[in-house]
C-alpha cells in the first residue's frame, strides 16, 4: 500500500489536517482492476445457444435501420437491404467484429484522469438523463435546472470514486433545448476535467460536443483525432430497430477517432421476450449489428457493448431493477461480450423513487452484478432514483459510499499473504489471553487496516441518538451541502476558457440545434 494510500482514506484516522479543505476524508483517485473471476451463469452451450440465436436473427429476421446513410453502407457491404430491414451473415458479422479493440483508453483535458476500457479494469460514472431533481431540502420532484445539473456535476468531479461523465447528469429544462448542450456541456467542461459524453441527438450537438471537447483539451484538429477523447452512448429502439440520430451520432464520432457504446434497452416482458434468454439474445442481436456497421465504415473503431436488460413489472408494467433477473441478464450478456472480445458496459441502477432502504438494495444489486459481470464502464452508478427518472444528490453520495466499499473490496491488501500479513509474530505474542489492540504489529498499520466510510454511521445505538440520530439519508444531505460549498473547479487557462466562451456565444447567436418546437 502507497504512502498516498495511507494517508487518504484507506484507514479509520483519515488526516485531519486535509478537513479544513475537503468535505470528506475520501479515498484517491485510482482505477480499480476487478480481480475476481466472473460469474458465468451460462454453460458452453447456454453461450452458444445465444450467439446462435443472435446471429438468426441477423441472417433471417433483420433489424430495421432508419438512417439512410447506414442502409446504403449495408449495400455497400454485401448485406441485404429491403426498404429499412437489413440482414447480414453470420460470418460478415464475425469477421467485422473481429476488427474491434478488446481495449483503449479515453483521454479528456487532464490527462490525469485518462481511462482505459476493457480488460479486468472497472469504471464508474455519474447518474446520466433524468427530467427531474430531488433532495431532502426540497423534499419533492421537480423538473431539473441548470442548477441543479452543476452541483452534481461538482459531485461528480468531486469524487475520486466517479471515473466519467455519463451524460447530463440531470436535464436542464430551464435551458432551451436548442442550446441546452451548449451550456451544460460548458459546464461539464469548466466543472469537471473528467472524460465527457455527448449525446447523438442530432449532428449540430454531435459535432458542437466534439468541437468543444477539442477546446477545452487545447488539442489541434490531428491531435483530438489521433485517440479518443470522449464518446456516445446509443440505446437501439427494441425491439430490433435503430433510429435515425443515434446512428448518424456514431458515424460522426467514429470517423473522428472517437468512440462509442451501444446498449439496446430491452424490458423482459414488454420490449423483448419475457425469458432472460431471449431478452438478452436479442439485446446481443441489436448492438452487434450496430457494432458491425461500426467496423465496416471504419476498423478498430473503439467500441463497447452495452447492457440494460432488466424485466417489467408484470402487475404495472413499470420497469425493474435490480431485481435477480436484471443481475442474471447482466451477468449472461458479461459472458457473450468476452465471446466477442468487446469492452462492456451495465449499470447501478434501481425504481426507488427516494434515497431508501429499496433505493439502496437495489443498487447494490445493479452495482455487485456489474462487478460479477466483469463490466468495464458501469454508467448511472451514482445519484439514480426512479427508474433513470429522478436525479438524486443524496442519492448519490450514498452510492459513493457502496463504490468506495467495492474498490476497497478489489485492493489486493486485503487478501496479501506475505510474512507479515499471515501474522504468526502477532499470533504468537498475544497467545490465547491477550487482544491485538496495542500490540505493535496493530499500532503500524491500524490507520490503513480497514474501509473508513464517508456516510455509514458505525457508532451503537446509544452514541448515534446521542449525536442527533441522524438517517443516512439526512448524512448525505449533510455531506453533499458540505461539498458544494467548499468546491473549487479544476483549473483552465484562461485563454482556454476565452474560447470556449466564444464558440458557445457563436453558436447560440446560429440557433444552436433545431428543434421540434
Amino acid at each position: 500500500m502507497t504512502d498516498h494510500h495511507r494517508k487518504r482514506g484507506g484507514g479509520r484516522a483519515g488526516n485531519a489536517a486535509r478537513r479544513g479543505h475537503e468535505a470528506i476524508d475520501q479515498m484517491p483517485w485510482r482505477i480499480p482492476v476487478n480481480t475476481d473471476r466472473p460469474t458465468e451463469p451460462l454453460g458452453p452451450d447456454g453461450v452458444q445457444a445465444i450467439h446462435d440465436g443472435a446471429m438468426t436473427i441477423l441472417e433471417d429476421i433483420g433489424i430495421e435501420f432508419l438512417n439512410e446513410e447506414a442502409l446504403d453502407l449495408f449495400r455497400a457491404a454485401g448485406c441485404t437491404v429491403r426498404g429499412t430491414n437489413v440482414r447480414m451473415h453470420r460470418d460478415w458479422v464475425m469477421a467485422m467484429l473481429a476488427r474491434a479493440p478488446a481495449r483503449f483508453t479515453i483521454t479528456p483535458r487532464n490527462p490525469d484522469r485518462k481511462i482505459p476500457i476493457g480488460g479486468d479494469h472497472i469504471l464508474f460514472a455519474n447518474v446520466g438523463s433524468p427530467p427531474n431533481y430531488y433532495d431532502l431540502e426540497l423534499g419533492k420532484k421537480v423538473s431539473g435546472t441548470r442548477r441543479h445539473s452543476a452541483d452534481l456535476l461538482r459531485l461528480t468531479q468531486y469524487f475520486n470514486c466517479i471515473h466519467f461523465v455519463s451524460g447530463y447528469p440531470v436535464e436542464a429544462q430551464d435551458i432551451h433545448a436548442s442550446i441546452r448542450h451548449l451550456d451544460i456541456l460548458f459546464d461539464m467542461l469548466t466543472l469537471t476535467d473528467k472524460v465527457v459524453h455527448a449525446y447523438s441527438l442530432g449532428p449540430e450537438r454531435v459535432e458542437d460536443v466534439m468541437e468543444m471537447v477539442r477546446i477545452a483539451g487545447g488539442l489541434t484538429d490531428a491531435e483530438f483525432r489521433a485517440t479518443p477523447r470522449m464518446f456516445t452512448n446509443i440505446n437501439s429502439t427494441s425491439p430490433l430497430k435503430h433510429d435515425v440520430p443515434m446512428i448518424d451520432g456514431c458515424l460522426r464520432l467514429i470517423r473522428r477517432g472517437q468512440a462509442v457504446v451501444v446498449t439496446p434497452f430491452t424490458l423482459a416482458g414488454a420490449m423483448a421476450p419475457v425469458t432472460m434468454a431471449g431478452a438478452v439474445t436479442l439485446s446481443i442481436a441489436e448492438a452487434l449489428s450496430a457494432i458491425a456497421l461500426f467496423q465496416y465504415v471504419v476498423p478498430g473503431a473503439n467500441c463497447v457493448i452495452g447492457t440494460f436488460t432488466s424485466n417489467v413489472d408484470m402487475k404495472s408494467g413499470a420497469p425493474a431493477f435490480g431485481t435477480p433477473e436484471y443481475m442474471r441478464a447482466t451477468q449472461m450478456t458479461g459472458q457473450m461480450a468476452r465471446f466477442y472480445k468487446l469492452p462492456l458496459r451495465a449499470s447501478g441502477v434501481c425504481a426507488a423513487n427516494v434515497p431508501d432502504g429499496q433505493a439502496m438494495w437495489e443498487t447494490c444489486n445493479s452495482l455487485w452484478s456489474a462487478v460479477q459481470s466483469g463490466t468495464n464502464m458501469v454508467y448511472h452508478a451514482a445519484g439514480w432514483l426512479e427508474g433513470g427518472l429522478i436525479a438524486s444528490p443524496e442519492k448519490f453520495v450514498m452510492d459513493c459510499e457502496v463504490i468506495q466499499m467495492i474498490q476497497r473490496y478489489m485492493d489486493p491488501s486485503i487478501t496479501a499473504t506475505g510474512i507479515d500479513d499471515v501474522a504468526l509474530t502477532a499470533i504468537g505474542e498475544v497467545g490465547s489471553s491477550g487482544h491485538y489492540f496495542g500490540i505493535q504489529h496493530t499500532q503500524d498499520r491500524y490507520e490503513a487496516a480497514f474501509y473508513a466510510p464517508i456516510a455509514s454511521d458505525w457508532r451503537n445505538y446509544e452514541a448515534w441518538e446521542v449525536a442527533g440520530g441522524i438517517w443516512t439519508a439526512e448524512r448525505a444531505h449533510r455531506i453533499f451541502k458540505d461539498i458544494i460549498a467548499r468546491y473549487e473547479p479544476p483549473p483552465m487557462s484562461p485563454d482556454t476558457l476565452e474560447e470556449l466562451q466564444a464558440f458557445v456565444a457563436h453558436r447560440k447567436a446560429e440557433g444552436g440545434a433545431p428543434t421540434d418546437f
